[in-house]
Parts: C-alpha cells; sequence; structure tokens
C-alpha cells in the first residue's frame, strides 16, 4: 500500500463515524465572503496560501507546539492571502478544531485541507467556517470527484482541485475548475519535484483557471520557477511551520508578478 493509500484506507473509517454521529445543521460560522478565486487573479503579488501543519507522512513532527490561533493570526498580519488548516488527525495531527478556532480569529479564506470523499465532510467543512476545501482527484474516481465538486460549488464553497498528472489534470479540464493546484509532491512516494508544475501548466484549458502550485516552496527562485510556469499562488506549509521569522519569510516568497502576467 502507498502512504495516500493508508490515508484513504484510515478515511474511510472516519466517514463511517461521522455518519452515525455528526448532524449538519446546515449552519455555518462567520464565513469571509470574499472569494479567494477572485481575490488571487486581481493580486500584482504572488499569494501565498499559508499552512497549518503540525506533521506529516513524510517529515513526521513538523512542529507540535503550535498554537493554531496565534499561527493564524501571524500568517494574516504577515501578508498570507488565504489559511489552510490541516484536519486530518491520524497522519498529520490535525484536528476540525483548529479550522474552527482559525476562523472565529482571521478575516482571511480559509481551506479546509483534508482528504475528502463523502459529503459529510463537505458539509462539516461548511458548518466549521471553511471558505474553500480540497479535492484531490487521485483519490476517487473521476464520476466521484464530479459528484463532490458539485455538492461543494453548491454549498457555496470554492473547491481547490489538486493534479499531479495528466491524467488527473485531465479530470479538472472536463470539469472546467476554476481552481487548479498541482502538487509537486507525488502523494504515493512523497517525492518532490518543482517540474510537474512546469510539465502541467501547459495543459490547462481553461484560460482563466487560478493555478497554484503546491510543495516544495522554500526560496525566492523556488517562487520565481512555478511562477514562471504561470502560477499565481503558491501553498506552503513546512517551509512557514519551521520558520523562524515569518515575517522574512513572506517577503522571500511574496514576489510581485511580472507585468505580463497582471495586464
Amino acid at each position: 500500500m502507498t502512504i495516500l493509500d493508508k490515508i484513504l484506507a484510515e478515511k474511510e473509517k472516519e466517514v463511517e463515524e461521522l455518519k452515525r454521529s455528526y448532524h449538519s445543521e446546515g449552519k455555518s460560522e462567520i464565513k469571509q465572503p470574499t472569494s479567494l478565486y477572485q481575490t488571487f487573479m486581481h493580486s500584482e503579488h504572488m499569494n501565498i496560501i499559508a499552512e497549518i501543519k503540525r506533521a506529516s507522512p513524510s517529515k513526521g513532527v513538523i512542529n507540535d507546539q503550535m498554537d493554531p490561533v496565534i499561527q493564524g493570526k501571524e500568517y494574516e498580519s504577515s501578508g498570507a492571502g488565504a489559511i489552510s488548516v490541516l484536519t486530518d488527525t491520524p497522519f498529520f495531527q490535525g484536528t476540525m478544531g483548529d479550522l474552527l478556532a482559525v476562523r472565529k480569529a482571521v478575516q482571511l479564506p480559509l481551506l479546509n485541507k483534508d482528504f475528502i470523499i463523502d459529503e459529510i465532510q463537505i458539509d462539516r467543512a461548511h458548518d466549521y467556517g471553511a471558505n474553500v476545501i480540497l479535492l484531490i482527484a487521485a483519490a476517487l474516481p473521476k464520476k466521484r470527484v464530479e459528484e463532490l465538486f458539485y455538492y461543494a460549488t453548491n454549498k457555496g464553497l470554492e473547491v481547490l482541485m489538486e493534479v499531479h498528472d495528466l491524467e488527473e489534470l485531465e479530470v479538472a479540464n472536463d470539469l472546467e475548475v476554476p481552481i487548479i493546484g498541482v502538487n509537486n509532491r507525488n502523494l504515493k512516494t512523497f517525492e518532490v519535484d518543482l517540474g510537474i508544475t512546469e510539465r502541467l501548466a501547459q495543459h490547462i484549458k481553461r484560460s482563466d483557471a487560478l493555478l497554484i502550485s503546491e510543495s516544495g516552496m522554500k526560496t525566492t527562485a523556488d517562487v520565481e520557477r512555478v511562477q514562471k510556469a504561470g502560477a499565481r499562488a503558491i501553498l506552503v506549509g513546512e517551509t512557514m511551520m519551521r520558520s523562524g521569522n515569518l515575517a522574512q519569510t513572506f517577503e522571500e516568497l511574496r514576489i510581485p508578478f511580472n507585468r505580463e502576467q497582471t495586464s
């Protein structure tokens, strides 16, 4: 089994328990109405989705002493365009409580970063104040991805569709999704290659798609590389969680766009 297989097997158990115990009342916490897509597409600098992540299967414990509220407020004051909150517990040590706490503390759009395989997880994300959910093309059959995509958008949520190869990108292309995240990390091996963004960017069919490059962003040169490929945003987790000076880290990664990218 790959790491992704193991995560999805645990997620199926979690969903079974949710269906027994979770009852959505259709009410959500106060939500930031600003569209992530609209904000990022009109920005004059690289947009950063800063991630709150205590641990990962590939890196182990990253920062388990972190207070998500303090971290979220620091991200907001440092210039984050949005915040991603990892809510998977067995593999990433995150909780839905983290998402709710950050929602109450910041005004930025929030991404519920999890392995979503069922509508009930989308209901819960909405109830806990998420503005955006993640759908991973590698995790589900195409038909199921489509069903969950439309379910989320009908609830007023934006969807970040994550892809890693051409076959997965075709799923996003066929759906004409507005927000495409290219994960430079192979979810089966957890190896990172920024060339994945470069290769896939040229095959995105929707001309006004928002391209987000995920994983592997450590230096200004890394950001310049994916910006040149067409990325208007980056998702940064480990680099932020290990940063001893968030203001400096944001300054290094939040680079201005070239004129042709903003025209």
